[in-house]
């Protein structure tokens, strides 16, 4: 009997094709290779509030080490839905309309996965956050991306258009997708631009899922809305938020869906069998954290505030032209003055030669050309760090070849810089 030949299976699922590792993750591992300063990846680089510890610490020793109600701990979604309440007037049943997560990422795959079917649409913002993509094709769905345009002044808003905005809401839309304050633009949505959202969520009876993790970390008057308070909107917003922000604890992945009570069971069961539960004693704190006395969040601002301007200042006098955010904490930036091919190349080069880390600005673009002239810069860091940041960009330089005239100008613009930063000393304004 002859051998029978098998033919050899496709082992892998052709959904990963649609997507890459993380880009963001990646360049934190290019920083610890080179020894870099990482402006790359989210996370700060000083302690978190010694409260929050404290209270983690001691849920430990009470032994709150089994696990929680599956949907999260009774204390922390009293907690969740006391500060939704307080702080954007919206009311909500703790029993009923809240899932704690393995953090806001867990959160949104849990929501897509419960909501949508193959063939559905998802509407997203770009630029975007890099895990948006991948959970709508892990989800079954399709995005949809609707372009946001960086402003023409310094002081502008990252903006889009209505007609684009409209013309991708059809039968098939499920969801549309609100980062807001965004990541990685710093937009902080108006309230105008969230009831144009609003009224096409209802007109074609879509789903808004709204990532609200720097609900706290607002600049210059900006105001964060939430779309679940706006008429209409209550019984179709799925609102994501978290710890890792506002309390400055990436590392223990707590967050939480809010939901009306029928899609809330729905993000339960995907929730279940996903993760099981989020950790027990950081639920315990994460209940500590979400009490904490409104000056918190006020001195939160403004201390971000600070590293805003502080990181701007030595981006501008290196040469980049920044994008203000009016909300989150990264700095958006225009490299085109340099003169590299890209920004995978000008990310390549900063991080090995210059030893700072920065995300490619394409990594947040469906076509990679839409981001080859930007790159984004995170300032949740100590004072010290961005100071050690700023003196390493200083060296920053134009690549040989780039057009006639361009170093005489970044020379021009680096001393107008300084020169207006020792005026705003003298006049008591250093920021």
């Amino acid at each position: 009997m002859g051998e029978v030949k098998l033919r050899s299976k496709h082992f892998l699922s052709d959904k990963v094709s649609h997507f890459t590792e993380s880009v963001i993750r990646e360049m934190t591992r290019q920083a610890m290779l080179h020894g870099a300063i990482n402006l790359a990846q989210g996370f700060p680089d000083f302690p978190a509030p010694a409260e929050i510890k404290r209270a983690a610490r001691e849920a430990i020793a009470a032994d709150l080490n089994q696990y929680a109600i599956t949907w999260g701990a009774k204390s922390l979604r009293g907690a969740i839905a006391e500060q939704t309440r307080t702080f954007q007037g919206v009311a909500v049943d703790p029993e009923t309309q809240v899932t704690v997560c393995c953090g806001s990422t867990e959160a949104m795959i849990s929501t897509l996965l419960a909501v949508c079917n193959a063939g559905d649409e998802v509407v997203i913002f770009e630029p975007y956050y890099e895990n948006y993509g991948p959970d709508s094709i892990l989800s079954g769905a399709k995005p949809r991306f609707v372009k946001l345009r960086p402003p023409a002044s310094p002081n502008g808003d990252w903006s889009f258009d209505e007609r684009e905005l409209r013309a991708v809401f059809h039968r098939h839309t499920k969801a549309i997708i609100v980062n807001t304050p965004n990541n990685p633009t710093g937009k902080v949505f108006s309230r105008a631009e969230l009831e144009l959202i609003r009224d096409l969520c209802v007109e074609f009876d879509v789903l808004a899922i709204t990532d609200e993790i720097y609900e706290h970390i607002v600049y210059d008057g900006a105001q964060h809305i939430s779309i679940a308070g706006l008429d209409g909107m209550t019984e179709r917003t799925i609102t994501i938020n978290g710890m890792s922000k506002t309390y400055s604890v990436t590392g223990w992945r707590v967050g939480w869906t809010i939901a009306p009570p029928r899609l809330t069971d729905a993000i339960r069961k995907v929730h279940d069998f996903l993760t099981v539960g989020a950790p027990a004693p950081l639920q315990e704190a994460g209940a500590s954290a979400l009490s904490l006395p409104q000056s918190y969040y006020r001195k939160l601002a403004e201390g971000y505030r600070r590293r805003r301007d502080r990181l701007m200042r030595a981006l501008e006098e290196a040469g980049f032209r920044c994008f203000r955010p009016q909300g989150a904490y990264y700095v958006m930036t225009d490299i085109s003055g340099f003169g590299f091919a890209d920004d995978l190349a000008f990310t390549r080069h900063l991080v090995s030669e210059v030893g700072v880390a920065a995300v490619p600005g394409s990594s947040f673009y469906r076509n990679p050309s839409d981001g080859a002239r930007q790159v984004r810069f995170a300032f949740c860091k100590r004072e010290e760090t961005l100071d050690e940041a700023a003196k390493r960009l200083g060296k920053l330089r134009p690549r040989q070849g780039t057009e006639p005239g361009w170093g005489k100008a970044l020379r021009e613009q680096r001393i107008h810089l300084r020169t207006r930063r020792k005026t705003n000393h003298r006049k008591g304004n250093a920021g």
